[in-house]
């Protein structure tokens, strides 16, 4: 009868045993494809010679996996030559392509030449920071002291000093 019973509890222990299975068989890892860190009233200034070359703020930088950045509250740039500034950005999105090194905003996009006076209004605009130069396919409004300029596409050095518009639809002067 010890046989048995000995025989039954060895024979339930092992059921039991075999019954049991570990839980994270079956999760499947979620892959968090959002940013890994998150800055708040970010700036950023860039030097040459101690001499600023351009400050980046944003109200919120996210920083990606593959090392892209996004500012989903927007992004002001302003550029300095000798300490001075000569032009600016600002919008209401941004994105760095670190794959490009290149930047994009969009969303009420506005530079302004300080030195000249003259401000460019776009929805979207791409900054090449290798060939310094500023460029869109959408349509541009140019405001000077003196006339306001439209057209589509348009590629500029990244002080907005020199431009160059794809396509040219109108301009007229404005009388005081």
């Amino acid at each position: 009868m010890k046989i048995q019973l000995s025989f039954c509890m060895l024979l339930l222990v092992g059921a039991l045993g075999v019954g049991c299975k570990n839980a994270d068989d079956n999760v499947k890892p979620v892959n968090y494809k959002g940013p890994v860190s998150e800055t708040y009233n970010q700036v950023t200034i860039y030097s040459d010679s101690a001499q600023i070359k351009l400050k980046m703020t944003a109200p919120l930088q996210q920083d990606l996996e593959n090392g892209d950045i996004l500012y989903p509250k927007g992004l002001y740039i302003t550029f300095y030559e000798n300490g001075v500034p000569t032009s600016m950005v600002t919008s209401k999105y941004g994105k760095y392509d670190k794959l490009k090194d290149q930047y994009f905003v969009r969303n009420d996009v506005v530079v302004k030449n300080i030195v000249k006076n003259e401000q460019l209004n776009t929805e979207e605009l791409y900054w090449n920071r290798q060939k310094r130069n500023i460029f869109t396919d959408k349509f541009v409004r140019i405001t000077s002291a003196e006339e306001v300029v439209t057209g589509v596409g348009l590629t500029a050095n990244e002080d907005f000093s020199n431009y160059k518009l794809d396509k040219f639809s109108g301009s007229f002067t404005l009388n005081e």
